[in-house]
């Protein structure tokens, strides 16, 4: 009967038993060997005592390349990429070998600028031509750096050298080119040789899953059928994915029938696979039955399953899960909290958040980047921004989502310049600035009125970068000269624009042109985007709240009339806010709560200290806003007054108030709140559907434009 083999730390412990009688021999190859098993295992201890019997034999000198080659590798593997530098510099003479395995130390341990930086140096300072694992290492730094002309020179350097058309080097290419240039030119490299094998395959599958060319994607797939290639695990793991991306559930079933037929060897990869495809298709139960059927439950098939639950919105059986994951004495990981955390951003639930936020300090993954992003996230879309800098200053890594965060998050609470500083820093510690960056610089122009500075980003710096500009950016400018009071320049640029504007962009017109009393534009553009979107009620309320603003009364009766017609309902207006472990959620006069009475003593109590401010009911609001909140007698008690006056009675004096809306704050509760903040000295913050509100002193951060 045969032996199970042994797991690689017995065997380098056995090795070690023998370490002394093969050391006295002549040959240096077999301490070299025991090193690479070291480095392989990540065996720090056993590799130093190498290191060690090599200094004792005076064999790790300088002038020992082999030697000093391997433990440079060693110590860059195990992560102790200090020393594998200190000892590359005291080397006399270097060969190819040495570049490469301190470049590859650089890359694994995120220090990719650095790779840039060898690589210069290794050609300007010796003669050692780059191999092609030199090239796909700086390539593989460029791309996921976004150093673009750093890899196009790269790629120049490569074809003078003739290993263009390596494999390693082709797969390389290819992926920088989908992520960052040209589809069609990765896919004019992969095209270039006759004939691929299954790797060629997988590696272009990856580069066009992972930067969203699904199309291309497709046809690659066809090619793999076409040419009856045997799939292994990485292609059915790629081409799952891609089902999952494009929502292909037909050609995903059928690959999962494949795989039962070609009795493929599952593992953890393909499993998770299946089960993000079924979970981001909408067949959560189908993901469930396969993961309930596994034989082994693991702490990524577990991730998988909360992922898919997350991927479908059903974010409280997400959180559940994670119950029932460490009552299986399953630990999490940093992806697990990742996922989890996405599920508390889309609950609004930073109780459940602090909670994983506390795991996760006592855990081995504080420092992970993923999960510093998730948390930025989190805190950021949940209320507490101040919590999202704390979390993003004490990041050790960041990489471009990192910034992008704490940008956007400054941006949709209304705190421009913060957003605009946070991006000033970006710039400087030299990370590449992506689509979504500037979404968010642009969104911060608009909030503060740059219209200068918003234009240089879209016009030059976005250019610089190779960043075509999209819809996103182009209704950001919209909104820029909007909030700017310049609607006929906003009106021209739309014009001008080759973009297919869609109703956010106009209804972005359309809302400042409400603000700035524009009636003529604004009813052009209600009718406009009446014919594009006719069941939208936002846009029904919108020109209705504009003619009763302008005391055109026929028209509000229009509007109203209309909606009735074609049976339009607005959504009630709900509010919502955390105490210590509950969520206590309000509707407008609402009486269900047990403490009812002492919230509405409250309300009264404050919309009494806030009259002698100036404080008048907007009744317009009442009666054209919100159509359940219409009679005047209970203007008083909508939702978020509700809320507010609940997180006095609750929460302690020194922390803010924290309300969650599903719709947009009308104007009577906005100039409530702004002038409750002032008498009371209090920050009140506010998320409805449109941005953050932070009041305080009397003012808010939207400037009274949302």
């Amino acid at each position: 009967m045969l032996k199970p083999p042994r797991k690689p730390h017995r065997v380098l412990r056995l090795a070690l038993l023998l370490f002394r009688p093969i050391c006295t021999s002549s040959s240096h190859k077999d301490p070299i060997r025991l090193l690479k098993l070291s480095a392989d295992t990540k065996n720090l201890k056993y590799g130093k005592m190498i290191h060690a019997y090599f200094i004792t034999g005076n064999q790790a000198t300088e002038h020992n390349k082999i030697e000093m080659n391997s433990l440079v590798n060693f110590y860059a593997k195990c992560d102790e990429i200090l020393i594998a530098r200190k000892l590359f510099d005291s080397m006399h003479t270097r060969n190819v070998v040495s570049w490469s395995a301190l470049m590859a130390g650089y890359l694994h341990n995120g220090f990719l600028l650095e790779v840039i930086r060898l690589l210069k140096d290794m050609i300007s300072d010796s003669n050692i031509r780059p191999n092609e694992y030199i090239f796909a290492t700086v390539l593989s730094s460029c791309s996921r750096s976004g150093r673009v002309e750093e890899g196009l020179q790269c790629h120049g350097f490569a074809f003078k050298c003739g290993l263009m058309f390596h494999q390693y080097v082709r797969n390389a290419l290819m992926y920088i080119y989908s992520k960052y240039l040209c589809v069609q030119e990765a896919m004019w490299i992969f095209n270039s040789v006759p004939r691929n094998d299954i790797f060629a395959y997988n590696s272009v599958m990856t580069g066009l899953v992972e930067n969203g060319h699904f199309r291309e994607g497709v046809e690659v797939v066809r090619k793999i059928v076409f040419e009856c290639m045997n799939w292994d695990n990485v292609t059915y793991v790629n081409v799952f994915g891609l089902c999952a991306c494009t929502r292909n559930k037909r050609l995903g079933l059928q690959v999962h029938g494949k795989m039962i037929t070609s009795y493929v060897k599952v593992d953890e990869y393909i499993s998770s696979a299946v089960i993000n495809f079924y979970g981001r298709c909408g067949g959560t139960l189908n993901a469930r039955i396969f993961f309930d059927h596994l034989q082994s439950q693991n702490v990524v098939l577990w991730t998988a399953i909360i992922s898919a639950y997350f991927q479908s919105g059903s974010f409280e059986e997400a959180l559940a899960l994670f119950g029932k994951m460490k009552l299986a004495g399953v630990v999490p990981n940093e992806f697990t909290f990742a996922v989890l955390l996405n599920c508390c951003t889309g609950l609004s639930a930073l109780r459940f958040g602090y909670l994983l936020h506390a795991c996760i300090e006592k855990s081995a993954f504080k420092d992970q980047l993923i999960v510093g992003n998730a948390l930025i996230n989190m805190y950021a879309k949940g209320g507490n921004i101040a919590a999202a800098y704390k979390v993003f200053s004490g990041m050790i890594y960041r990489d471009t989502i990192t910034w992008n965060a704490m940008i956007c998050g400054y941006s949709h609470h209304g705190l421009g310049n913060h957003a605009l500083q946070v991006f000033q820093e970006m710039l400087a510690a030299e990370e590449h600035p992506n689509y979504i960056t500037f979404v968010g610089v642009l969104s911060s122009c608009s909030h503060l009125g740059f219209v200068k500075e918003g234009f240089y980003y879209l016009t030059n710096l976005m250019k610089h970068f190779r960043i075509e500009p999209g819809l996103e950016h182009y209704t950001c400018i919209v909104g820029l000269l909007s909030k700017a009071g310049q609607l006929d320049d906003a009106i021209n640029f739309m014009r001008s624009t080759p973009v297919k504007w869609d109703v956010v962009a106009w209804r972005t017109l359309f809302n400042a042109c409400h603000v700035h009393q524009n009636y003529v534009l604004g009813k052009w553009i209600a009718d406009l985007l009446l014919r594009m979107d006719p069941d939208n009620v936002g846009t029904y309320i919108l020109l209705s709240n504009m003619y009763a603003k302008g005391k055109m009364w026929d028209g509000v009766a229009k509007m109203r009339k209309l909606m009735r017609d074609k049976n339009i309902k607005k959504e009630p207006g709900v509010s919502w806010i955390e105490i210590k472990n509950a969520t206590h959620i309000f509707v407008s006069e609402d009486i269900n709560h047990p403490d009812y009475s002492q919230i509405y003593k409250k309300v009264n109590e404050l919309l009494d200290m806030i009259r002698p401010l100036g404080y008048v009911p907007d009744t317009s609001a009442v009666l054209h806003d919100i159509e359940d909140e219409q009679r005047h007698d209970h203007l008083s008690y909508h939702s978020e007054k509700l809320a507010i006056a609940y997180g006095f009675l609750r929460i302690p004096l020194e922390a803010p108030i924290v309300v969650i809306k599903n719709l947009r704050m009308c104007a009577d509760c906005h100039l409530a709140v702004k002038l409750i903040s002032k008498v009371m000295n209090r920050m009140i913050i506010v998320r409805d559907t449109n941005r953050f509100h932070h009041f305080q002193n009397g003012c808010c951060s939207c400037a009274d434009y949302w």
